[in-house]
């Protein structure tokens, strides 16, 4: 008696059997993929644009001023003359901007 039914069941088209599936896909690349890599695409902008004398703040928190800039690291000044060596993926982005007082959009 399932199978009668199942069986007499409207066939829908395929394409609308993956309709659903295509919308989920599409929403989940404009609001999940698309802003993470504009927002990476303007780290690696930022990271690029850095040069001597700028003041930074790493991942970690580290408040610091750039001393020496080489292909991928750079040597920061914390104070009282302690320099520490970070790898340019370790800047931060956000808290940079904030230090220096720069605006942040979102």
């Amino acid at each position: 008696m399932i199978t009668t039914l199942l069986q007499a069941a409207p066939g829908g088209s395929g394409l609308m059997s993956f309709l659903p599936m295509v919308l989920i896909i599409v929403v989940f690349y404009f609001f999940m993929i698309r802003p993470q890599m504009k927002k990476q695409k303007e780290h690696k902008k930022y990271i690029e644009e850095l040069g001597v004398n700028s003041k930074v703040v790493t991942t970690a928190g580290i408040h610091g001023r750039i001393v020496e800039v080489s292909e991928t690291t750079f040597l920061v000044d914390v104070g009282s003359g302690v320099k520490i060596r970070f790898d340019k993926s370790a800047v931060s982005l956000e808290a940079s901007k904030a230090a220096n007082g720069e605006v942040t959009k979102k």
